[in-house]
């Protein structure tokens, strides 16, 4: 949590779990959401927000965004009773942004997380691009597991975030095909990941 017992300036890995306000010291460790009325960037915005805090909170205030942007629709013409369908599958979602906060890079830490919310597809775009035995080749593949950051992977799975065994990938990318939806789209660049989610048909 700090640099050493004679140096105690708290480290980068401290303020993201322990800090109020890291969003002080580390601009870019936020997540930035915007709900687009369309299909282009283009497209009229009718809701955004910038979810900061701790890691722990900022996830918190990002799922409970994407919970109140994910309303169910009512389904009357496949027969009675009438159901209720979300849009997007929050417990995939939830992996997904998880994933995003923890693997990120935080070197710079000037970039945030980016989670475009459109009529057809959530598009969420992580900082930094593949890492160790990740590649563009092996990303998404069970069995394919690297940490960028080992530290705040041990604190997020000690708060009940995330497994610590990297499964929270492959439960998004199962659970998606399961529920009717298409298969989850990613496409690993130099300096960043974009993870896209896209609607039933």
């Amino acid at each position: 949590m700090i640099v050493s017992v004679a140096d105690p300036t708290p480290t980068i890995g401290d303020m993201l779990i322990l800090g109020k306000r890291p969003q002080d010291f580390l601009p870019g460790t936020c997540v930035l959401f915007l709900r687009i009325a369309g299909t282009e960037l283009s497209d009229e915005v009718v809701g955004e927000g910038i979810c900061n805090g701790s890691v722990a909170d900022l996830i918190r205030r990002l799922e409970a965004k994407l919970a109140a942007h994910n309303r169910p629709a009512v389904e009357l013409t496949s027969g009675a009773p009438e159901s209720h369908r979300s849009t997007f599958p929050l417990g995939a979602l939830r992996q997904l942004v998880r994933n995003a906060a923890l693997h990120r890079t935080y070197a710079g830490a000037n970039a945030a997380v980016l989670v475009l919310w459109f009529e057809d597809r959530i598009a969420i775009i992580s900082p930094g691009g593949s890492y160790g035995a990740v590649t563009a080749q092996t990303f998404g593949r069970p069995g394919t597991v690297a940490c960028r950051n080992p530290f705040l992977a041990e604190a997020m799975r000690a708060l009940g975030l995330v497994q610590g065994f990297g499964l929270g990938l492959q439960a998004a990318q199962s659970a998606l095909p399961a529920a009717g939806y298409p298969e989850l789209e990613f496409r690993v660049e130099p300096n960043r990941l974009p993870c896209t989610v896209r609607t039933r048909s």
